[in-house]
């Protein structure tokens, strides 16, 4: 089992730039996938964007060119850099888990609390 603790959010003006990190309690298993999701109210829970076990990244359109999704494995963490923040990015963002032991093994998937950012006009 894997917690995932995330910290970041909050309340900012149109044009700032927020920081959210999502850290893992354990070491997670070599192959697995980190993703960012985020809902707002009213409308549907949203894929961010998603990094690999080896690097690759994704962005919803959405997003593409202000955020940036990164990791350290170091420290078991990834985190989403929020630049140019618009009110229609105001949402519960969700850090998201997947990973498998191995390649024949079953797929497992954790959540982290959610956390909350606010963008004001």
């Amino acid at each position: 089992q894997v917690q995932l603790v995330e910290s970041g959010g909050g309340l900012v003006q149109t044009g700032g730039s927020l920081r959210l990190s999502c850290a893992a309690s354990k070491t997670i298993f070599y192959i697995n996938v980190m993703n960012w999701y985020r809902q707002a109210p009213g409308k549907e829970r949203e894929l961010v964007a998603q990094i690999t076990s080896e690097g690759s990244t994704y962005s919803a359109e959405s997003v593409k060119g202000r955020f940036t999704i990164s990791r350290d494995n170091a420290v078991n963490t990834v985190y989403l850099q929020m630049n140019t923040l618009k009110p229609e990015d105001t949402a519960v963002y969700y850090c998201n888990l997947r990973q498998q032991r191995s390649v024949r093994a079953s797929w497992e998937d954790y959540w982290g609390q959610g956390i909350q950012v606010t963008v004001a006009q």
